[in-house]
């Protein structure tokens, strides 16, 4: 039997120990949107504040036999109006992470995108799951499979510092990442091996930092050493990645969803790259994923206190 090992609990348990997040919970009109954002809050998670149609919100509550003793509402009549109001108080320091309710990830994400929004940076946003995934024997960072669709060599560049960036949050000093292809070779008909061998060459020269990049592979003998040594691959990661960086949303939407479903993964979800982290869970996703999405998060934006000198 394939069986977890528990590998969320060791930064779940540091976020817990810090103090709760101000978190804009958006549009929170499910069930399961409103339950999330009280059980977080009862693990000492998250301070949540509940953005969205107040009427429909208590109306869910009590239905679903729910307490919001203690958590704020903050008024708006429907779904594009919590997400603009969301990013407001997140510009303006009220909150200091989002999370996605009950609306889709285009319409959070539009507004922290918009033209208006203070949120975006320098750097690309993009979506990266952290998998514990029971067949691999440490945790396993798929991105981006459900922002970028089709990332130019820049934006990869910035997509893999994300990644990289929060694998250090999580204790991983100097995270292997392999840029996935179809194949191990370079091939000029194959944009996504050109791609793989620039971010590898990139890497060598400093514009990616604080990690060993190499490609481009192809995912088995990324993630197995057996497969690697068959190929006669040398690499310093081929076979023990821990980030998986693909060509375009499609694989890796396909792979995440691959992994969840046939190899029994659970797949925290998280958006890096706007000036606050932003929670982008499912509906389908069991509370010790939602669990573990807030608990990244409370790390990044702790992190990103400690950056600007903010105790």
């Amino acid at each position: 039997m394939l069986r977890h090992h528990g590998r969320y609990e060791a930064f779940i348990r540091e976020a817990i120990s810090l103090p709760p997040m101000r978190t804009a919970v958006v549009h929170p009109c499910s069930t399961e949107a409103l339950r999330s954002a009280v059980e977080l809050k009862e693990q000492g998670l998250l301070d949540p504040v509940l953005v969205g149609p107040e009427h429909k919100i208590r109306a869910i509550a009590a239905a679903a036999e729910l307490s919001l003793e203690g958590i704020d509402i903050d008024p708006v009549e429907h779904s594009h109006a919590a997400a603009d109001r969301a990013v407001e108080l997140a510009s303006t320091g009220k909150v200091t992470a989002l999370m996605k309710g009950s609306l889709h990830s285009d319409e959070l994400l539009s507004a922290v995108m918009a033209p208006s929004s203070r949120l975006k940076t320098e750097r690309r946003m993009s979506h990266v799951y952290v998998m514990d995934i029971p067949a691999y024997d440490k945790l396993l960072v798929v991105t981006d499979a459900a922002i970028n669709i089709q990332p130019d060599l820049d934006q990869k560049r910035d997509i893999c510092q994300n990644a990289i960036d929060l694998m250090h949050l999580i204790g991983i000093e100097k995270p292997l990442v392999a840029v996935l292809a179809a194949v191990e070779t370079v091939n000029s008909k194959m944009p996504a091996t050109l791609d793989a061998a620039a971010l590898t060459v990139m890497a060598a020269r400093g514009q990616i930092t604080g990690a060993v990049v190499d490609g481009p592979l192809a995912f088995d003998n990324a993630i197995s050493i057996e497969a690697a040594q068959a190929k006669c691959i040398a690499s310093p990661v081929a076979g023990q990645a821990d980030i998986l960086l693909v060509p375009d949303l499609e694989a890796g939407n396909m792979l995440a969803k691959q992994l969840i479903y046939f190899a029994g993964a659970d797949a925290a979800g998280l958006v890096l790259g706007a000036r606050v982290p932003i929670i982008l869970t499912s509906r389908a996703d069991p509370a010790k994923v939602r669990t573990a999405s807030a608990a990244l998060a409370k790390l990044m934006a702790a992190r990103h206190h400690e950056t600007r000198g903010i105790a």
